[in-house]
């Protein structure tokens, strides 16, 4: 039972809550510890139980007043304020602006893609929240009740009224599971698939949504420990990717256009499509190829809604019969082309096993045209091609806990240049020691208190690895300018993550993480892009009193924490683990609370 009532009542009386008055280490950890602050009754008391928990003596060895003269860390410097941005702009997604796609072709959804600002219309001001902002409940409430104030869009309550998507009930809206394809609710339909697909024994732990609404499937999904990418087009339906981030599910602003997806090749365990409204047939199957370029050999794919077993339901679509039987056969002759093994198919959900190797159908009478690969990472904006990408060797499929800590047999078969399998120990072994250390400072770390976490700079994965826990997911970012292109040996563990170039924005809403980590980032973008342009888009995709950890050489920090000054941020920096003499230093963040039309700032 939701109790009613404004979730941001309690904002609007600044004097009332004194937020940001910071007496001491302790002060800035109860910062860090602020918990549900939302209106709904919980909030005060676990924020006052974490501060008590906070004990100081336990830092003894991270000192935070650092080892650098007291000027240098910009204090004395001038110091850039950076103003709100207009409130129209709440919702600003940079590289997915409505009014910048709609100068782009329509064709093949090309005008859904990325289309990034130039330097010259870049917004250099502070996306503000909304007035009544509530921070998000904890998961699993979270799956199932997003406040109002967060995405105040009714639209999808009106349109999808009848599939049971979403309800809107006072000061929240409700998801009660349902789908345009699981009307029984997503666990029925889950389980279903469960029949065919091995989603019970952790050999099934990474997926992918095209077309994913407000992401139900992927919501469901987390029972059977599987995390799922959902992806979606900017408000193809209104506020779909950010309805399922603020549910605390991946998530993130794509479409499958020209363009390839921001993924590796043999990537994911499975993926799906429930009505997704993708021409999976058109093309010459190009969409369909993709799919199976992400997709691991032996993973599988699902397709729920038309044109499925379109004989027993033309009807209910009110479509006819030719135009979805030459639909169909175009996705089985497609499928066949690509060594799809058909599983199951009954109702409206059929069910194909990609090959575990690309010869184990040879016998085939067409020959398909094989992709030129040479760098199977190598995806950053490049267009799809009409060919078939062969399948890397792979190693056999172990269930999630195995994995995570494993050696990939990427490393193992000498497939990553650099990277052996003593390199992988050491990397994991340094991340569990790193994390645990940022444990002793913010003591919430794994508490629930953040459930979207980010990884700019995520290396090998084990960053995540070591704070991997039920009550949160990480996305785990490589820049496209970073030495070595690992994001396939970090879905080999079990995790998820994108290519992106942190020199533009990210494929997202506002206010989208609770947690950002920054490891050696700014450091690697010293010669990409302006430190200012970085720190305003972990602004505008972190959420209000959301927290940032950067890890990077000292000089580096004090630049960051100069500029951040001016951005309503509080910071302290604190020593490497291993004591003052080591150049890398560790600087915590927290982004304060405010929303469009409160002016007042702090440079604490």
């Amino acid at each position: 039972m939701v109790t009613k009532g404004n979730p941001g009542d309690h904002r609007n009386n600044r004097n009332s809550v004194p937020i940001f008055i910071i007496v001491g280490l302790c002060g800035f950890f109860y910062v860090l510890g602020l918990w549900q602050r939302s209106g709904f009754g919980k909030g005060d008391s676990i924020a006052v139980e974490i501060t008590k928990q906070t004990d100081c003596s336990v830092l003894s060895d991270l000192n935070y007043e650092t080892h650098h003269n007291d000027d240098a860390d910009g204090s004395n410097a001038q110091v850039k304020e950076f103003k709100p941005c207009d409130d129209r702009y709440i919702d600003y997604t940079p590289c997915h602006d409505q009014a910048r796609a709609m100068t782009f072709p329509r064709d093949n959804m090309a005008y859904r893609e990325r289309h990034c600002p130039p330097d010259e219309e870049k917004l250099y001001c502070l996306i503000p929240a909304p007035t009544g902002y509530a921070t998000p409940f904890p998961w699993p409430k979270s799956r199932d009740y997003v406040p109002f104030a967060n995405a105040p869009y009714k639209s999808l309550t009106v349109e999808k009224a009848v599939q049971n998507w979403i309800q809107y009930e006072g000061n929240v809206f409700r998801f009660p599971g349902g789908g345009t394809q699981f009307p029984k609710g997503a666990d029925a339909y889950i389980d279903e698939l469960a029949s065919v697909i091995p989603l019970d024994n952790g050999m099934v732990r990474t997926a992918l949504d095209t077309g994913c609404g407000v992401a139900s499937f992927g919501a469901y999904l987390f029972k059977k420990n599987v995390v799922t990418m959902s992806i979606a087009p900017r408000d193809s339906h209104e506020a779909q990717v950010q309805f399922a981030l603020e549910r605390g599910v991946p998530a993130i602003i794509g479409v499958l256009g020209t363009i390839m997806l921001p993924f590796p090749s043999g990537a994911f365990d499975m993926a799906h499509c429930s009505r997704c409204l993708i021409p999976w047939g058109g093309n010459d199957g190009k969409y369909m190829k993709e799919v199976d370029r992400v997709l691991r050999p032996g993973g599988y794919w699902i397709l729920a809604g038309p044109p499925i077993n379109w004989k027993n339901n033309y009807r209910a679509w009110q479509r006819p019969e030719y135009e979805l039987e030459e639909e169909q056969r175009q996705i089985e002759d497609i499928a066949k082309l690509l060594c799809w093994e058909k599983k199951f198919e009954k109702g409206e959900i059929a069910i194909w096993k990609k090959a575990l190797h690309n010869d184990d159908c040879s016998e085939q009478d067409t020959k398909p045209t094989m992709c030129d690969v040479t760098n199977y990472d190598d995806v950053w904006y490049k267009k799809m091609e009409d060919c078939i990408t062969p399948s890397k060797t792979s190693g056999p499929w172990k269930p999630f806990q195995e994995r995570l800590n494993a050696v990939p047999f990427r490393i193992t078969s000498g497939s990553v240049p650099g990277v052996s399998v003593e390199v992988f120990e050491e990397d994991n072994r340094v991340w569990k020691k790193h994390v645990n250390a940022y444990k002793r400072i913010n003591k919430i770390l794994s508490s629930g208190r953040y459930r979207n976490v980010m990884d700019m700079n995520a290396g090998l994965g084990s960053f995540a690895a070591a704070l991997e826990s039920p009550k949160l997911w990480v996305i785990n970012v490589v820049p496209t300018i970073a030495e070595k292109a690992n994001l396939g040996v970090i879905f080999e563990r079990g995790l998820i993550g994108i290519y992106h170039d942190w020199c533009e924005g990210f494929s997202t809403y506002p206010r989208t993480y609770d947690l950002i980590h920054a490891n050696g980032l700014f450091s690697l973008y010293k010669r990409g892009c302006n430190a200012e342009d970085i720190l305003l888009e972990m602004d505008r995709i972190l959420r209000p009193e959301g927290a940032v950890i950067f890890r990077d050489q000292g000089d580096v920090l004090m630049e960051v924490k100069r500029i951040v000054k001016g951005m309503r941020w509080s910071t302290k920096m604190v020593d490497h683990e291993d004591g003052p003499l080591v150049s890398e230093k560790v600087l915590f963040a927290v982004k304060q609370y405010w929303v469009a039309g409160d002016n007042t700032t702090s440079s604490e």
